[in-house]
């Protein structure tokens, strides 16, 4: 995914075209087809931001996690459990 961060505007253009494209072969006339194909565009774009959003919070969490983890010291490692005094 990348920097590239209009994803969700890709794929509501697409739900966009399609409604269009299938509104017109339903046999809407040109308004309604239209209509069809924003409620589309803001479903999608909507949808898409959230997901997108979500995967990317879930990763920052894992490896904010991950490095805490590995930063944390053990028991061994802490200097009031050794006996090297």
């Amino acid at each position: 995914m990348g920097k590239f961060r209009g994803w969700h505007i890709l794929a509501g253009i697409a739900a966009m075209v399609l409604t269009g494209i299938l509104g017109t072969v339903m046999g809407l006339n040109n308004t309604a087809a239209f209509m069809a194909s924003c409620v589309a565009f803001v479903a999608v774009a909507l949808w898409t931001d959230s997901r997108i959003t979500r995967r990317r919070r879930e990763s920052v969490r894992d490896s904010a996690r991950d490095s805490a983890r590995d930063t944390a010291p053990g028991p061994m490692q802490d200097p009031a459990f050794r006996d090297d005094h």
